[in-house]
C-alpha cells in the first residue's frame, strides 16, 4: 500500500476556505488502508516523500508553532497511528531546513529511507555518507493459502530527485549533496541482494517521465523499472495518478498490466487522494522467492461530480482524526485570524489566460518590499519589476485547486490562499534581453494553436502552472500560433521561435541591453539557470522574509484593498478561431470579468473540470 505527496493534509479539510471537502486527506485514505489490511493476510504500508510541506496546517506547525524538543509533529503522529512499515524523503521534506526534517523524524515509529540524499559524496554510491539510512530490510512473515507461514526478507529502498539541490539552495548549500536516482539504484540493489533482501521495492519520490536515461533525471521511473533486480516500483512526486488513461501513449507502460518496463508500478495521486495498491504473487521455490504475477491499482477516496463537487466514497478514520484534532484547531484559530479587507472577488480561474488580480496582488506586494530595501543604493536608479506565477490554477491537483478569496474580510488563510508556498522574498539584476528568455520560457505553456481552427486545447497540461511566471510593470502579448522557444522542462527547442509580442516598459519596446531589477522568490532565484540557460543573472537582494509575510504586510499597511487589474499581458487570438481552457464549475460566474475575451462554458470535462471557448 502506497501514499504519496501527502503534503500534510491529514484531515479532509480546506484550510483556505474554512470549510470540509471529502477530496483529500489521509484520514479518509486510512479508512482504504483499514479495508485492504480486512482484505490481505500479508501488506506493508509505505509513503514516498512529501508529507511535511504543502498544506496550512504544515506551514503553521513550521513557522508559527515550531517543534520544540519533543514534540510530534502531526502528521508523523498521523502516520505512527497508522502503522506505516517505512517511508522515504520527497524534495519538499527539505523546505523548512534539515534541523526542522530532523526534528520532524525524530519522533517516528518507523523507519526512514533516501539513498541519494547525501552529507558526503563517496566514489560511488556505495562509499556515499547519507543523511538517513539509504534502505531497510524488513523482515516479514507471510501467511500462505494453506494458513502456513513462511520468512521473508523486503527490501525498501529510498530515491529523491537531485533537484532538491536547485530548489532549495539556500537552505542545502555546503550541507547536502545528491546523486542521480538511476545510478544509486544500480548500485545498491546488489547489496541489498548481498544483504539478504528476497524482494526489492524502490520507494522512488519521481515521476513518470522520459524512456531515454540520462544523468541527473527528475522523473526518472521508466529507467528505475529497467533495473535488474528490482521487483515493484513506486512513484510519486508529479501529483498524477497510475495506472490511469493518461499514461495510455507513454512508452513501456501497460495499462492493463499496471506495469512500466514489466515492472508493476503504481502512483497514488496527490493529497491522500487515493491508496496506491501493488498486488505481489510470490511463490517460494526452495529459500527463494520469485513474483509470479502482479497487479496494480491506485484506489480513489472520491469521485468527482460533472459539474464539481465530490461523491465520497470513505468516511474518516477517527483514530486519525483524534490523533491531530488539537494541531487542527490550532491551525484553524489561526487562520482565522483577520487581517484585512479586500473591496473586490480575488480568484486564479483565468489567470493562466489573461491579467489576474490574485497574481498582481502578490507582484506588487514583492515591489513594495524590494522598493523598500534597495532604497538610497545604486540600484535603486534601475526600473524595477516584479514576478510571480498562479500557483493555484487547476491542473494535476484538480477542480478545486484555485485561489477564490470572496470580497471582505481577508484571513490569514487568505493569505495563505494567495501565496501557497514557504519561498522567501529576493531580486534579481537582469538586461532586457533575459527577462524576454524568462517570458518565453513561460510561453512554453501553451499549445501551438492553428488560426482558423475551432476549440483548440490551448494550455500545455504538462507544464505546471506556478512556472508560468508574469512580470508585471511590462506589457507584452503572447502569440500561441507560433512554435514555442523552450519546452516545458526550459530546453531550448527551437532557437529562432518567439511567442512573446511587443515586450514594452513604460511604454516603449525595452532594450536587450537595459538593466532591470526584478522582485522574485528565491526559489526562482536559484532556479535561473534553468528558466534560460544563457542568463547571467545577479541576485542583488537575498531576504529571510517569506513572501506570505511580505504580502501579510501589505495588506495590513494598505488599508481595504480595492485592486484594479493593471494592464500587464495578453493573449493573442485570432478571426474564426477558439480555444478550449479546462478550468473548474465554480469559474463560470466570474467569466465575463476577462478583459479583451469573450469565455463560453462548454461542457464537463474530466476529473470535475468544465471547458470554456475563448475568442477574442
Amino acid at each position: 500500500m502506497q501514499t504519496t505527496d501527502l503534503h500534510a493534509h491529514i484531515f479532509p479539510y480546506d484550510y483556505y476556505n474554512d470549510h470540509p471537502i471529502d477530496s483529500v486527506g489521509l484520514a479518509r485514505t486510512a479508512s482504504l488502508i483499514a479495508e485492504i489490511r480486512a482484505e490481505m493476510a500479508n501488506s506493508i504500508l509505505l509513503d514516498n516523500g512529501d508529507f511535511l510541506q504543502g498544506s496550512v496546517m504544515g506551514d503553521y506547525i513550521a513557522y508559527d508553532r515550531g517543534l520544540k524538543d519533543g514534540d510530534l509533529h502531526p502528521v508523523i503522529a498521523a502516520m505512527n497511528t497508522l502503522g506505516y512499515d517505512a517511508a522515504t524523503l520527497g524534495n519538499h521534506e527539505f523546505n523548512y531546513g534539515i534541523p526542522f526534517l530532523m526534528a520532524a523524524l525524530g519522533r517516528s515509529k518507523f523507519p526512514f529511507v533516501s539513498a541519494n540524499a547525501l552529507v558526503k559524496r563517496g566514489v560511488d554510491a556505495r562509499k556515499d555518507k547519507r543523511l538517513i539510512p539509504p534502505y531497510v530490510l524488513l523482515d516479514r512473515h507471510l501467511r500462505d493459502a494453506q494458513g502456513k507461514t513462511h520468512p521473508i526478507r523486503i527490501g525498501i529502498l529510498g530515491l529523491l530527485p537531485p533537484q532538491i539541490m536547485t530548489w532549495d539552495e539556500t537552505l542545502l548549500s555546503g550541507k547536502l549533496y545528491t546523486r542521480d536516482m538511476v545510478e544509486t539504484a544500480e548500485q545498491l540493489i546488489p547489496e541489498m541482494k548481498e544483504a539478504g533482501a528476497d524482494i526489492i521495492v524502490a520507494l522512488a519520490h519521481t515521476g513518470i517521465g522520459e524512456a531515454q536515461r540520462r544523468d541527473g533525471m527528475e522523473n526518472a521511473a521508466i529507467p528505475l523499472a529497467r533495473l535488474r533486480g528490482l521487483d515493484a516500483l513506486i512513484t510519486g512526486h508529479t501529483h498524477q495518478v497510475f495506472p490511469s488513461p493518461q499514461f495510455a501513449q507513454t512508452p513501456e507502460v501497460d495499462l492493463s498490466a499496471g506495469t512500466i518496463a514489466g515492472k508493476p508500478a503504481v502512483m497514488a495521486g496527490p493529497w491522500g487522494s487515493h491508496l496506491g495498491l501493488i498486488d505481489l504473487l510470490l511463490d517460494r521455490d526452495g529459500g527463494t522467492w520469485k513474483v509470479v504475477a502482479t497487479r496494480s491499482e491506485a484506489r480513489p477516496i472520491c469521485l468527482h461530480g460533472d459539474l464539481g463537487g465530490h461523491i465520497p466514497l470513505v468516511k474518516s478514520d477517527p483514530r486519525v482524526l483524534r490523533t491531530v484534532q488539537k494541531s487542527h484547531d490550532a491551525t484553524l484559530e489561526y487562520m482565522r485570524s483577520p487581517v484585512g479587507k479586500t473591496l473586490r472577488h480575488l480568484h486564479s480561474y483565468f489567470a493562466r489566460v489573461a491579467d489576474c488580480p490574485s497574481v498582481q496582488i502578490v507582484c506588487q506586494a514583492q515591489l513594495s518590499y524590494v522598493a523598500e530595501k534597495l532604497a538610497g543604493t545604486p540600484l535603486a536608479a534601475l526600473p524595477l519589476l516584479s514576478a510571480a506565477a498562479p500557483f493555484k490554477a487547476g491542473g494535476r491537483t484538480g477542480p478545486d485547486n484555485y485561489t477564490d478569496i470572496p470580497a471582505g474580510l481577508l484571513f490569514q488563510r487568505s493569505v495563505a490562499d494567495l501565496y501557497s508556498f514557504p519561498n522567501t522574498i529576493c531580486a534579481l539584476r537582469l538586461r532586457g534581453a533575459e527577462i524576454a528568455e524568462w517570458l518565453e520560457r513561460s510561453a512554453a505553456a501553451f499549445n501551438q494553436i492553428v488560426p482558423g481552427v475551432a476549440d483548440q486545447p490551448l494550455i500545455n497540461a504538462a507544464f505546471p502552472s506556478y512556472n508560468f511566471d508574469v512580470i508585471f510593470g511590462l506589457t507584452y502579448e503572447i502569440d500561441p500560433s507560433q512554435p514555442p522557444r523552450y519546452d516545458t522542462v526550459g530546453a531550448l527547442l527551437d532557437a529562432t521561435a518567439r511567442r512573446v509580442r511587443n515586450l514594452c516598459h513604460q511604454g516603449q519596446p525595452i532594450d536587450p541591453n537595459a538593466e532591470f531589477v526584478v522582485a522574485t522568490n528565491n526559489y526562482r532565484a536559484s532556479m535561473q539557470s534553468a528558466i534560460a540557460k544563457s542568463f547571467t543573472a545577479t541576485a542583488v537582494f537575498e531576504g529571510s522574509m517569506t513572501i506570505r509575510t511580505v504580502i501579510f504586510n501589505h495588506i495590513v499597511g494598505n488599508g481595504p484593498l480595492n485592486l484594479a487589474t493593471k494592464r500587464n499581458w495578453r493573449l493573442i487570438t485570432f478571426p474564426d478561431t477558439s480555444y478550449a481552457y479546462e478550468c473548474s464549475p465554480r469559474a463560470i460566474p466570474h467569466a465575463t470579468e476577462v478583459n479583451g475575451l469573450t469565455l463560453e462554458p462548454l461542457a464537463a470535462s474530466s476529473g470535475g473540470f468544465i471547458t470554456f471557448r475563448i475568442s477574442g
